[in-house]
C-alpha cells in the first residue's frame, strides 16, 4: 500500500476525554486532517521536543533516544498502520548499525513522541485518513466558531494549560520562574513563560 506522509498540525484540549488531548496531524499537501486522542503525558513529550525544551532529567522518549545513539540504532520513519474499534495502531521502523531493519510495535503516540525527537516522517495509509480523516473546510470552521464560542480549537503547542498571566512579571522574574519550571518538570508552565519573554524580545 502507498503510504501518505503527515505532520503534526498541533494540540487541542480534548471536550469527550478528561484529561485527555487531541493530537491532530495533517495530511502533507492535503487538506485532510486525522486527529488522535493521547494522555496528558504523551501530549507533554510531544509539545518539549517540538518547542525545543531540555528537562532537567531525561523523559521515557528522550531516554530512548540516548539508549538508541549509545547503540547505534536510527529510528527510519513511523507508521499508523491500523485502525480497529477507534484505536490506532502504530510501528517504529528502526536501523541498526548492520543496515536490518526492524518494526516495533508501539502506542501512536509513544511512535510519534519519537519521531519528533529522531526527525522522522510520520506515515499512514488511505483506508485509515479514509476512515478517520476529517477533511478542513476553513469557512466551515469559522461559521462554527460564530455560533459556539465553547468550540474545541486547536491551539498552540505551548498551551497545554491555561495560562497564568505572566504580562506583570518582569523580565528577571520570568526567567527566575523558566528556570523553577524546568527543574519542577513543569514544562507545561516554563513552555508559557518562555513563549512571553520571546514576544517581549521581538517587541
Amino acid at each position: 500500500m502507498e503510504k501518505i506522509k503527515l505532520e503534526i498540525v498541533g494540540l487541542s484540549y480534548s471536550q469527550t476525554q478528561s484529561g485527555a488531548y487531541a493530537l491532530v496531524l495533517g495530511e502533507a499537501g492535503g487538506k485532510r486532517r486525522l486527529p488522535i486522542i493521547i494522555g496528558g503525558f504523551e501530549a507533554q513529550a510531544i509539545a518539549i521536543e517540538l518547542e525545543k525544551m531540555t528537562p532537567s532529567r531525561p523523559l521515557t522518549h528522550d531516554l530512548f533516544r540516548s539508549f538508541c545513539e549509545r547503540f547505534a540504532v536510527n529510528v527510519k520513519e513511523v507508521i499508523i498502520y491500523n485502525l480497529v474499534e477507534g484505536i490506532f495502531y502504530a510501528k517504529v521502523m528502526c536501523e541498526g548499525e548492520d543496515g536490518k531493519t526492524a518494526e516495533i510495535d508501539a502506542r501512536t503516540s509513544d511512535a510519534i513522541a519519537l519521531a519528533v525527537r529522531f526527525s522522522c516522517p510520520i506515515y499512514t495509509y488511505e483506508f485509515i485518513l479514509s476512515s478517520a480523516g476529517i477533511i478542513l473546510d476553513e469557512e466551515a470552521v469559522r461559521s462554527t466558531a460564530d455560533e459556539d464560542d465553547e468550540i474545541d480549537e486547536e491551539m498552540d503547542l505551548g498551551e497545554l494549560t491555561h495560562p497564568a498571566d505572566f504580562s506583570k512579571m518582569s523580565v528577571n522574574e520570568l526567567e527566575k520562574g523558566l528556570q523553577e519550571a524546568i527543574d519542577n518538570e513543569d514544562y507545561e508552565r516554563a513552555s508559557r513563560i518562555r513563549d512571553e519573554l520571546s514576544n517581549r524580545k521581538n517587541n
